[in-house]
C-alpha cells in the first residue's frame, strides 16, 4: 500500500509537475483530487496555506509538505533521485537557479497572462483584483504575455545553453517544472519560439505516458476553456 499521498488539482500546471515526478520517478504514491475540498476544515488542518500540491507521508517533520519543488527536492533527496537532481554542487545549483527563477520571474507573468482566460482568481493587488475597467485589466493581461519573451529566452540561451534539457542529455526536475509551465500558454494562443516547442515535444518523448497522461488533464481543461469562451 502506498504510504505517499499527493493531493491535487488536475486543471493545474503547478499540480501537474509534481504528478509528472512521481510517475516518471516510478514512485509508490496515492493521488486524491481535491478539487472542491479545498478551504475545509480538514484540509487546513494540514495543509494551512491550502495550496496544492500536497505530499503526505510520515517521513517528514509535520507530514505534509506543500510547493512543487520543494516536493520534488525532498523526494530526490530522500530516495536518491541523482538522475533527476544532481549531487554535484555545481550541477545542482544550476537546477535550483532554474526552478527558483521561474517562480520568482517567469511565472508571475504567466499567471498574469493566463489566469484571466483560465478563470482562476489572482492575488490580491493584481491589476485582475482591481476596481477597474475591463479594458485596463486585458491591458495588463496583454503586458503579462509581451513580457514572457524575455524570461524565455533566458532558459534557452542560459539554462538550456544548447542541451536538450536544463538536466543535460534527461530531464531534471527544473525540466518538469519549466515544461509543466508552458503547457498553460496554450490557453493564449502563445507564439511558441521554435526551440520551445522543440523542447516541449522533447520532454514528452523523454518521460512518455509519465508526462502525456497527466498533461492530458491540463490540455483538456484548456481545451473547455477556450471551447467555452469560443461558444
Amino acid at each position: 500500500m502506498a504510504t505517499t499521498t499527493l493531493s491535487i488539482l488536475k486543471p493545474s500546471v503547478n499540480n501537474l509537475t509534481a504528478r509528472i515526478f512521481v510517475r516518471a520517478a516510478g514512485l509508490d504514491f496515492e493521488e486524491e483530487d481535491v478539487w472542491g475540498k479545498k478551504t475545509t476544515p480538514e484540509l487546513l488542518a494540514k495543509d494551512p496555506a491550502d495550496l496544492t500540491p500536497l505530499l503526505e507521508e510520515s517521513g517528514l517533520p509535520k507530514g505534509a509538505l506543500w510547493e512543487s519543488c520543494a516536493i520534488m527536492q525532498y523526494l530526490c533527496n530522500k530516495h536518491g533521485l541523482d538522475r533527476f537532481y544532481p549531487t554535484d554542487p555545481g550541477e545542482r545549483a544550476m537546477v535550483d537557479s532554474a526552478m527558483f527563477y521561474l517562480i520568482g520571474t517567469l511565472y508571475p507573468l504567466v499567471a498574469r497572462a493566463t489566469y484571466p482566460r483560465l478563470g482562476f482568481g489572482q492575488y490580491a493587488g493584481e491589476v485582475a483584483t482591481a476596481d477597474v475597467t475591463d479594458e485596463l485589466k486585458e491591458q495588463a493581461r496583454a503586458d503579462a504575455e509581451a513580457a514572457l519573451a524575455g524570461p524565455l529566452d533566458v532558459y534557452r540561451a542560459w539554462f538550456l545553453d544548447g542541451k536538450t534539457f536544463i538536466g543535460g542529455d534527461t530531464p531534471s526536475i527544473a525540466d518538469m517544472r519549466f515544461a509543466a509551465t508552458l503547457e498553460f500558454l496554450r490557453v493564449i494562443d502563445y507564439d511558441f519560439p521554435a526551440w520551445a516547442d522543440e523542447y516541449m515535444a522533447a520532454m514528452e518523448a523523454a518521460l512518455g505516458d509519465a508526462y502525456s497522461e497527466p498533461a492530458a488533464d491540463v490540455r483538456g481543461y484548456i481545451d473547455y476553456v477556450r471551447s467555452s469562451s469560443a461558444a
